[in-house]
């Protein structure tokens, strides 16, 4: 039988970002490029490894309805999984999820569920968002929840894929830098270290206005990095060195990239590349250091690389046209 589209994700390339961390201290920096998986993002992984125990399990199958919230990566991964598995997907989410990351959900076949309306408890979106998902799951037949928050799969999937995949090619990493919001890639790679008996350091790199490492609830303009509740695998202090990164560094981040890379990625990939700048200098000489680029750019060309859009939210803020 011949490949298909759900045999491809994983095993994604790593490159060396020779001119954004050129140096004369021998420390080598390389991207893991998640975004080249066949849904674009590295949810590629744990949601094709939710469904797939799901499905092996019998829990699911042709004509099931897989429920979920998110407002992007994940939800376009489950609308081309379900998709091509015969299954329909249903997507909560809120007034944030950007209209291109619906069009990409529709394209796939997904229904949409609007939560217009925060939880009054927190005054988030992501409480009120689940509820409407166990709202939906006990009136839908034959309806299964991935629970990406809480699913030992999500963490799994990048501690047996994304983790072994970038040891297994460079067999040393001293440092690994990703981005959070479920927390599963980053803890999935702290535990592969841990269980292996590695020295990598895991960075693991957040937006300002999360609650992810503690602080108070801010505005948070991207999707895909941070939440605004901790998440269970945020409970587990996993990481080395956590990094809180604000909204217009992940919008530097994402151009210097594309300017000097020639990698066109989303804001939290940004966020991950202005991290570890900003401790470049702290980094033993020739570290291994290895960055995680989560999703594509093209989500965000009417936001990250839309200048009209930059200097309005960022009070006439204005990128150089050298920077």
């Amino acid at each position: 039988m011949g490949k298909n589209v759900l045999s491809i994700i994983g095993n994604t390339p790593l490159i060396q970002l020779s001119k954004l961390f050129a140096n004369d201290r021998g420390i080598q920096v390389y991207a893991k490029l998640e975004l080249l998986n066949p849904g674009g993002s590295a949810k590629d992984r744990s949601a094709a490894r939710i469904i797939n125990e799901a499905w092996d399990e019998g829990a699911i199958g042709p004509g099931s309805v897989i429920i979920e919230s998110s407002s992007g990566n994940m939800a376009i991964s489950l609308a081309a999984i379900c998709s091509y598995l015969g299954m329909r997907f249903i997507s909560v989410i809120d007034p944030k999820t950007t209209q291109q990351n619906i069009r990409i959900m529709r394209a796939y076949g997904a229904d949409i569920e609007l939560v217009d309306k925060v939880d009054p408890e927190t005054g988030q979106f992501l409480p009120a968002r689940l509820h409407r998902v166990q709202q939906l799951v006990s009136l839908t037949p034959n309806s299964f929840w991935p629970n990406q928050y809480a699913n030992k799969n999500n963490h799994l999937s990048h501690s047996e894929g994304t983790m072994r995949e970038v040891i297994g090619e460079l067999g040393h990493v001293d440092y690994i830098v990703g981005g959070v919001s479920t927390c599963g890639t980053m803890l999935g790679c702290a535990n592969y270290a841990r269980e292996h008996g590695l020295p990598t350091k895991i960075v693991a790199v957040d937006a300002e206005g999360s609650v992810i490492f503690g602080g108070a609830n801010g505005i948070r303009r991207f999707p895909g990095l941070g939440t605004g509740i901790i998440p269970p695998f945020g409970h587990t202090r996993f990481m080395d060195k956590a990094i809180k990164v604000a909204d217009l560094d992940m919008v530097a981040g994402c151009r210097q990239l594309a300017a000097k890379e020639s990698i066109l990625a989303g804001p939290s990939s940004g966020a991950v590349i202005h991290a570890l700048k900003s401790i470049e200098n702290e980094l033993p000489n020739d570290a291994v250091c290895v960055v995680i680029l989560h999703d594509r750019g093209e989500r965000y060309m009417d936001t990250v690389f839309c200048d009209e859009w930059v200097e309005q939210q960022f009070e006439g803020f204005r990128f150089r046209s050298d920077s």
